[in-house]
């Protein structure tokens, strides 16, 4: 394994820590992002610019980024957010979240 995997495994198990289901550890993955994301960052949505403003718990248990552009407020699932280059601070508990939810660790 590459240091980059090693590294978000340890992410990985510090927000699992504790848990003691799915659930439990998906809020701890909810609790780093919020606590770590350099919010807000600007990134582009089906091509258009928008600003993430924050994280939040999505309505099916995921967990998704609340973006902004001019007046029109979109939420997506965290999953699917592109991110921009450089990525924000912290964006490596959205790699962390991402790799726990494929299933490799």
């Amino acid at each position: 394994r590459d240091e980059g995997s090693a590294s978000l495994d340890a992410l990985i198990e510090e927000a699992r820590a504790d848990a003691l289901d799915e659930h439990e550890q998906r809020v701890g993955f909810l609790t780093m992002i919020e606590e770590h994301l350099g919010v807000p960052f600007e990134t582009e949505v089906l091509g258009l610019g928008v600003r993430v403003l924050r994280v939040e718990p999505g309505a099916d248990g995921g967990i998704v980024l609340v973006c902004e552009r001019g007046s029109h407020r979109l939420r997506v699932p965290i999953l699917d957010l592109p991110l921009p280059a450089p990525p924000p601070a912290g964006a490596e508990w959205i790699e962390a979240y991402r790799r726990w939810t494929r299933g490799m660790v």
